[in-house]
């Protein structure tokens, strides 16, 4: 992406993400950076260019390398004022001092387990039943997909703005629109807690550390 379009995008998600700013008020990061090794090698790239008051979710699935990334990304979160959430290891949360735990919808008891040992923890869901069931954690947000076709490899049929906008009403607890969220589309699902994206958040890429 060249500079000017780079910009263009970068304004456009800072817009959306000061709408659902201003609605939540502090505790919840208005916009998350998913990471993907698989679409983005390097996420620190990404985190090194993300806004104050953003959020990053690490997904390390196993990575021999999970431990000295984590630490990278804990250190460049902890430089930009960056909320860092490790997804599915809560011990590699606490070794880093990370924020908070994301939990995929199958692990989702997790949460109950490690309440009140994280500043944050978040769900995932990917249906209506889903996010039923996991608004009724002890649960800081949901990432509720896939609102918008995605490119990702596991990414369901998408539900389009109209349906997902009706579950988060329907909700009763936080929920972010996850799944082919970019720039161009972000404002259709304003009123949300926000958006989480990988590649959608690529407008912010700068060169790691």
């Amino acid at each position: 992406m060249s500079v000017e379009p780079q910009s263009r995008a970068r304004r456009k998600l800072l817009a959306v993400a000061r709408q659902s700013a201003t609605a939540l008020g502090p505790s919840l990061p208005p916009a998350l950076f998913v990471t993907d090794p698989a679409r983005i090698a390097d996420p620190r790239t990404v985190a090194n260019g993300l806004p104050a008051g953003f959020g990053m979710v690490y997904r390390h699935f196993g990575a021999p390398d999970r431990a000295r990334m984590a630490e990278d990304l804990a250190r460049i979160c902890r430089r930009r004022g960056v909320a860092l959430l490790i997804a599915a290891d809560p011990a590699l949360a606490m070794k880093v001092h990370a924020d908070g735990v994301h939990w995929p919808f199958r692990l989702r008891q997790g949460v109950r387990r490690w309440q009140s040992r994280f500043a944050l923890q978040t769900v995932s869901a990917h249906s209506g039943r889903e996010l039923r069931a996991a608004a009724r954690l002890p649960v800081d947000a949901v990432l509720l997909s896939t609102v918008f076709a995605s490119g990702s490899a596991s990414a369901g049929a998408a539900m389009a703005a109209g349906r997902f906008m009706r579950r988060v009403k329907a909700a009763g607890v936080p929920v972010y629109a996850l799944g082919g969220v970019t720039a161009e589309n972000a404002g259709r699902i304003a009123g949300c807690a926000g958006f989480a994206a990988v590649e959608g958040m690529r407008p912010f890429e700068k060169a790691a550390d």
